[in-house]
């Protein structure tokens, strides 16, 4: 079922021709099955943090978080930028460059901060990549949505998604194209980080958040897949191979 709510934030006019295209291609491709949108404040600064499956999954988390009356604001790769027209599209539409291993990489942290204190819906992949879990199972997260949630005050939503990598598997060079395949997102109540709250960033407090993060994503996705995760979360820094290459 694709729960849908009312859109409450400004739309620059550069969403307007995006969402007329991009909307009309997702739903003809997809069949979207949302949940829980309504733990997604209508309105304020929110983290919304969740699972990363495929390329194509930023467009159909996209289309379930306007749905539920909300804008995205992504943590882009900062490469994307580099091309002229994307990087127009990106700026305008608020999404937020990531400098990896630079200098720059604390300003993308700063920005997302601001953006949420500006009342904005921010998104980040705490895996910071594409699953490598050979199950697609949640991995072990990095900790900048518990940082950005912690340092600006904001709830934190988690939210599963599954079904885009049916359509592009991770690291596949090729999709399978087919009218209507579904696709899930599932949104859970904001994660209890109330005790974590007014205490010093220290690594031991940023990783007990994430870990909280973590574990309500991966119980939303048993919900979705009907299936139990595997006891131990996949760290691929640790895997020579880094998990299963895709068929």
């Amino acid at each position: 079922m694709r729960q849908r709510r009312r859109m409450s934030e400004h739309r620059t006019a550069v969403f307007w021709p995006v969402v007329a295209i991009l909307k009309p291609l997702l739903l003809t491709l997809t069949e979207p099955h949302w949940s829980g949108g309504t733990n997604i404040p209508a309105e304020g600064g929110v983290v919304i943090a969740a699972n990363h499956v495929s390329h194509l999954d930023p467009f159909t988390f996209s289309l379930f978080l306007y749905d539920q009356g909300r804008l995205p604001r992504f943590l882009a790769k900062s490469e994307l930028f580099g091309i002229p027209v994307a990087r127009r599209i990106l700026t305008a539409t608020g999404q937020i460059p990531v400098h990896r291993l630079s200098a720059d990489a604390a300003q993308a942290f700063a920005a997302a901060v601001a953006a949420v204190q500006q009342g904005k819906a921010v998104v980040v992949y705490p895996e910071g990549t594409l699953t490598r879990q050979p199950d697609l199972w949640p991995m072990v997260g990095k900790t900048g949505a518990a940082r950005i949630a912690l340092a600006s005050g904001a709830p934190v939503v988690p939210v599963a998604q599954w079904g885009a990598n049916e359509i592009l598997y991770p690291y596949a060079k090729r999709p399978t194209l087919r009218l209507r395949m579904p696709v899930h997102a599932r949104a859970g109540p904001p994660v209890d980080l109330d005790d974590l709250r007014g205490r010093p960033l220290t690594p031991e407090l940023t990783r007990e958040a994430t870990d909280r993060i973590m574990a309500a994503i991966t119980s939303l996705l048993e919900e979705i897949r009907g299936e139990q995760a595997p006891a131990e979360r996949f760290d691929h820094r640790g895997d020579p191979h880094g998990g299963r290459s895709a068929p």
